[in-house]
């Protein structure tokens, strides 16, 4: 038998209504805060991702699906989001629409990476990106997006992690301290953030190895290492937060897996297990990195598997639909009759099903019992002489004869 890749997870129907509810509520609040749809493919050029995402990142080191197509281009599947929405941020010419440009997506992304809890090689990511403001008010805005989000699936025991990486300036000065900080216990580091000592020192921070978290423990801090631009924005940031009443904690540690990132970052995780649940931040060189104009920009990413669990350990009974009615019939008039009086229901947006698998009359009404019909109307040849039949509440077992008409029949069912 042929079984589904490493890495990869079927979704089944209990689960897609999970899946669907969570999609739905994250639509409604995209809208309200006039963020709208993009949808980007599946895979680009290799070089967006090694230029966007950053080539000394994991991501571009170890995990991308990368391969030749038959004219010998270099192809990747995507691994995120940002980059993908960046490229065509740019090649359509969406800085010369009104700013902020506020988009969203809800898209698959492939990792070649170890599978544990949480983690697959296909993943399902809903995010979020604003382009146009270099404000603070921009940051405020995305987090409390964020937020929204969380808050309307009523998941709990969430926390806000924060942290500034600073500009590229006074970034640079924080990796001269961090890399003497590291240098002398350099050999005690695992291979790759020996590999990154040189090119992107920051990115040992990052390391998820057991052995290099514990070393990092006293590393330098880089708030204590902002220029004053981007230290007057965290702070107000955080002022405007405490504001609005939400809570937050400051980790130092936070320098996001991406390359990509500038000043705010941000992290929403799970106080029971610890994971990252919906993380992002900001991006200001991206758009010039990648051959746009100088343009500022925001986002986060949300893993959708992590928040399907979390949801599920709300044991929140989600309403999966069931059949209004169910039309069970004897003979072939009475089929063909019960095909036509499904239909003209259906328009009329009552959910309704009839048999078709020749099923006899007991057990239509057994299939219908198993499916959790509200009504199951029966049709033979003396109802089909009538023009009448007996409507059965499948709950109360109260029958009704009702008119075999869809107009006659919804009444019934929407009484």
């Amino acid at each position: 038998m042929i079984q589904r890749p490493k890495g990869t997870k079927d979704i089944l129907p209990q689960d897609t209504y999970i899946w669907q509810f969570i999609e739905d509520n994250t639509k409604q609040v995209f809208k309200n805060y006039g963020f709208q749809e993009i949808r980007v493919p599946v895979f680009e050029h290799t070089e967006l991702f090694e230029r966007g995402v950053g080539d000394t990142t994991d991501v571009v080191q170890k995990e991308m699906y990368t391969f030749n197509d038959k004219g010998g281009r270099s192809i990747t599947l995507r691994p995120e989001g940002t980059a993908g929405v960046v490229r065509a941020y740019i090649e359509n010419g969406m800085a010369s629409l009104p700013n902020p440009v506020k988009l969203w997506y809800n898209m698959s992304m492939y990792r070649y990476e170890n599978v544990q809890k949480g983690r697959l090689r296909e993943f399902h990511q809903i995010g979020a990106e604003l382009f146009g403001s270099s404000s603070y008010e921009a940051d405020v805005e995305v987090i409390c997006l964020a937020k929204r989000i969380i808050d309307s699936l009523e998941i709990e025991n969430v926390k806000l992690m924060l942290n500034s990486i600073g500009c590229p300036t006074c970034r640079q000065t924080y990796q001269v301290v961090l890399k003497e900080w590291i240098a002398d216990k350099l050999d005690k580091y695992c291979e790759t953030c020996k590999s990154r000592f040189e090119k992107n020192p920051m990115r040992i921070l990052d390391c998820k190895e057991k052995n290099c978290i514990q070393l990092n423990q006293e590393a330098p801090v880089i708030l204590n290492y902002l220029c004053k631009e981007c230290k007057e924005h965290f702070e107000k940031l955080k002022n405007t937060l405490n504001k609005l009443c939400i809570n937050y904690e400051i980790d130092s540690k936070i320098v996001r897996g991406l390359d990509y990132y500038t000043k705010s970052v941000f992290e929403f995780i799970d106080e029971k297990e610890g994971l990252t649940v919906l993380a992002g931040g900001r991006y200001d060189e991206l758009v010039k990195e990648l051959d746009g104009q100088d343009i500022p920009a925001i986002g986060f990413a949300m893993g959708m598997e992590r928040i399907v669990e979390l949801f599920k350990r709300k044991e929140t009974k989600i309403k999966v639909p069931i059949p209004e009615i169910y039309i069970a019939q004897i003979g072939e008039d009475a089929n063909i009759f019960a095909t036509n009086l499904v239909e003209k229901l259906r328009n009329i947006n009552i959910y309704a099903q009839k048999d078709v698998t020749g099923k006899a009359l007991k057990s239509q009404f057994k299939y219908a019992d198993k499916i959790g019909c509200k009504y199951v109307l029966t049709i033979g040849e003396t109802e089909l002489e009538k023009g009448k039949a007996n409507l059965k509440d499948m709950i109360t077992g109260e029958e009704t004869l009702v008119v075999l008409n869809e107009i006659e029949l919804a009444k019934h069912i929407e009484a």
